[in-house]
């Protein structure tokens, strides 16, 4: 099949500025990683309740919920960025936002209730990983770095060797992933990360850094399921337009959202 060159560099081209912005936050300062971080949450909600909506169009969706909801996330990560090592305070807070979407939908005369439920597991779903990730990197600024580089050798690998090898399908969500390239896709990664641990001296184990590669590759492949099977229930192919060529927000960070509370639990344990 011939390439149709139009689209390849739109892809490519799209995939560059993705890759330069994702590295100026990671890397430049901690302004630029809370902007980011924001960024992210914001795109990633505004798809979440795009692809709800469609999975239940017979529930109200009051505009003031998504509203409430993202500006309140946002507050979240904003006030705990300027906080900087206050890491005891957000949690403080982090009951407030819930019980107001739970009062307000539950007392809503157009019984938003059901909404304001689904509004609350996007609350969980992709408020809670980027605070967390905030809090990594004010922890240490190589963890949220080395997080998303795992998941991007995890993706490329197990696509690269489900390509070559792939002939068992992994799951009926996403008919296009097999077994071999899952556990491919896992198993070069935590090579990768073993080998790159043993020649960077950092203050960490080279079995501490393939524990954490385990554990975001096999959240991050999870993640990615749970988004195909929320866009398949919603009877969409991407969760929006970010990315010409890619698809959406929710496309791109699916794996890194589940990934982080569970990368934020193993560090927390074995490497802090």
């Amino acid at each position: 099949m011939a390439l149709h060159w139009p689209t390849f560099f739109t892809r490519l081209g799209s995939a560059i500025v993705f890759s330069i912005i994702m590295m100026v936050g990671l890397l430049w300062n901690e302004w630029a990683f809370v902007a980011l971080a924001s960024l992210i949450q914001v795109l990633c909600m505004r798809e979440y309740f795009r692809i709800m909506k469609k999975i239940y169009p017979q529930y109200y969706w009051p505009i003031w919920l998504q509203i409430a909801m993202q500006f309140g996330c946002l507050a979240y990560l904003l006030y705990q960025s300027a906080l900087f090592y206050e890491y005891d305070v957000i949690f403080q807070i982090f009951t407030v936002l819930p019980s107001f979407v739970f009062m307000a939908t539950l007392l809503s005369v157009q019984k938003s209730r059901y909404a304001g439920g689904y509004a609350l597991a996007g609350y969980f779903y992709i408020c809670l990983p980027m605070l967390l990730l905030t809090e990594l990197y004010m922890r240490d600024s190589l963890l949220p770095l080395m997080i998303i580089l795992m998941i991007w050798c995890n993706d490329t690998l197990a696509y690269l060797v489900g390509s070559f090898i792939g002939k068992t399908p992994f799951t009926k969500i996403s008919p296009k992933k097999t077994w071999e390239g899952t556990a491919g896709g896992v198993i070069l990664t935590l090579v990768s990360v073993g080998v790159w641990a043993y020649f960077k001296q950092t203050d960490y184990s080279i079995g501490a850094w393939v524990g954490l590669a385990l554990v975001v590759a096999v959240m991050g492949t999870l993640g990615d399921l749970l988004e195909s099977k929320l866009k398949r229930m919603a009877g969409v192919k991407d969760s929006g337009a970010m990315m010409p060529g890619h698809g959406g927000a929710l496309d791109r960070f699916d794996s890194l959202l589940v990934a982080i509370p569970f990368a934020f639990a193993y560090a927390y344990l074995f490497m802090f």
